[in-house]
């Protein structure tokens, strides 16, 4: 009897650890793409750097390549702006692949702080660290960006390479699908992340942008 119910107990650990390491994305979940579900991938008309590439598709693989240099998370004050290390915090991800893409957010953002101060509320602008500030983003994508959908089950209005802001955090859709539809998410969180593409726009928190670059 003491036995069946050691075994016992002994599943249910294995499995609630399972779960977690599955919640927390530590074991890898499924992936699916838009093919799966019957829906066109969006193709931006606009090839700024002029490589062959259209932006969106752009932007995503730049996205791309920056998470698998998998870089370490810390907040740290740049003189030259962009981060140019091994550390990053989640606003690194949107600000090197768009600058890959020709898009300098830095002066982007900048120049429109300076000719839009009341909409920021910042007293002392600073260009190398503002454009790297979620609150300061949440107005940029929000004044000169296409708005898109909040409603994650909306699942065709989602593609890889869009812009999606939680309360205190920002990362890039990626291509990649749940069995849902409900696209993971390419971020950098925090300093125990194993993966930088995740299942979890669903958990992660309310959704209050959804952009695409114009």
């Amino acid at each position: 009897m003491f036995k069946k119910v050691l075994i016992s107990m002994l599943l249910l650990f294995i499995i609630t650890i399972f779960v977690v390491l599955y919640i927390f994305n530590i074991i890898p979940h499924k992936k699916y793409y838009n093919k799966d579900f019957d829906i066109i991938t969006y193709q931006s008309s606009i090839d700024k750097d002029n490589d062959g590439i259209d932006d969106q598709t752009d932007i995503l693989e730049n996205a791309k390549k920056y998470i698998s240099t998998k870089p370490k998370y810390k907040s740290k004050y740049y003189a030259s702006g962009y981060s140019n290390d091994e550390y990053g915090v989640c606003t690194d991800v949107v600000a090197v692949y768009l600058k890959n893409a020709v898009y300098d957010l830095m002066t982007l953002v900048s120049d429109d702080i300076n000719n839009n101060k009341e909409q920021y509320n910042i007293e002392k602008p600073d260009i190398n660290i503002d454009f790297r500030r979620v609150q300061n983003l949440k107005v940029y994508f929000k004044r000169n960006a296409i708005k898109l959908t909040t409603d994650i089950h909306k699942i065709e209005e989602w593609q890889g390479g869009d812009i999606v802001i939680f309360n205190k955090h920002i990362g890039i859709v990626s291509d990649s699908r749940n069995k849902k539809g409900i696209t993971f998410i390419i971020h950098h969180a925090n300093r125990y992340q194993v993966n930088y593409e995740e299942d979890i726009l669903e958990y992660y928190g309310t959704v209050i942008g959804h952009y695409r670059i114009s």
